[in-house]
């Protein structure tokens, strides 16, 4: 590469980073006095606590089930690398905030309540279709979005208290008893607990990543969708739309699909697999135009500086 090349891809990120960061000042100035109209509105209803779960890599196995010749096997696992933050509501919906809601006409009252529950104890008995209700209200009352985590950003955000539902058997193992072997100790893990009733949030330990409670008692309603795939048939499966699922994936110890009016999972609509022990939710918040702004530019900047030394040591090596 000549000096004068050099010099002129230089030249352009130093141009292109004061460029990207003055746009942003700009963009969060009018905002900030009130030039552009982003939908903010009041809060009338304090946010919960957050958490906010920094870029990483990690390992993740899909939630759908997989089956050859008839046999359940393994899903995938694979690395997968975020690159955005994820906030997420630190502990599980509590009694007192979900009550608000209930008070409010907005959410129904959840199933099998206890006398002896305190306000900072996780609800429970709620179902998919309440767990979305309260999210819908939140967002009105907080004027933040709030929705409910996929499955693979709650193994994100609970990072080493996911669980791994794999059996451990080869993919191309023909011997049935091996797998029923594998999923009948994987089942015996899975009892329900020797006190499976709800216990006041922070009582479950914290995560790697600064979640807590996650993998207690209580397992986590999710947006993703129970989903199954033949490897025997060449068919691309489609990614199934949420809206139109009957059956949800709630995560804690292991991973239960669940039908989606479901409040109480030992009554049933458990597809597979042990019940959990008891059904809840938290809740993930959308970033606001600001916080979208910033990510926008720390990853822009990233990339531009990771570009510059990358060429850098491509021209070393060259000249070496």
């Amino acid at each position: 590469m000549t000096p004068h090349a050099e010099t002129a891809g230089v030249s352009g990120i130093s141009i292109a980073i004061p460029l990207v960061l003055l746009a942003v000042l700009s963009a969060t100035l009018a905002v900030e006095a009130g030039l552009v109209n982003i939908g903010r509105r009041d809060a009338v209803v304090a946010a919960p606590e957050v958490v906010t779960i920094a870029p990483h890599e990690f390992r993740y196995r899909d939630a759908t089930e997989y089956f050859r010749r008839g046999l359940a096997v393994d899903a995938p696992k694979r690395k997968a690398s975020v690159r955005t933050p994820l906030t997420i509501m630190r502990y599980q919906t509590s009694l007192l905030e979900y009550d608000r809601c209930v008070a409010d006409g907005a959410c129904p009252e959840p199933e099998g309540r206890s006398a002896t529950a305190g306000d900072d104890t996780p609800v429970t008995g709620v179902s998919y279709e309440d767990a979305l209700r309260y999210a819908n209200w939140l967002s009105q009352k907080t004027g933040e979005q709030w929705r409910l985590p996929t499955d693979f950003e709650l193994a994100y955000a609970a990072a080493d208290r996911f669980p791994d539902d794999a059996l451990g058997v080869d993919k191309d193992s023909k011997n049935p008893a091996l797998r029923w072997l594998a999923d009948y100790e994987r089942e015996a893990r899975r009892t329900a607990s020797s006190d499976p009733a709800p216990q006041p949030k922070g009582s479950f330990g914290v995560s790697q990543t600064g979640l807590a409670d996650f993998g207690g008692n209580i397992w986590e309603w999710t947006s993703t969708c129970n989903k199954r795939i033949d490897l025997d048939k060449k068919a691309v499966i489609d990614e199934p739309d949420p809206t139109n699922c009957g059956i949800m994936i709630a995560a804690g110890k292991h991973r239960a699909p669940m039908s989606t009016f479901v409040r109480n999972p030992k009554g049933g609509g458990c597809s597979v697999g042990s019940p959990p022990d008891n059904l809840g939710f938290r809740l993930i918040r959308r970033p606001g135009f600001i916080e979208s702004i910033e990510d926008f530019t720390r990853r822009a900047v990233t990339d531009m500086i990771g570009g510059a030394i990358f060429n850098g040591v491509q021209r070393d090596d060259d000249e070496g």
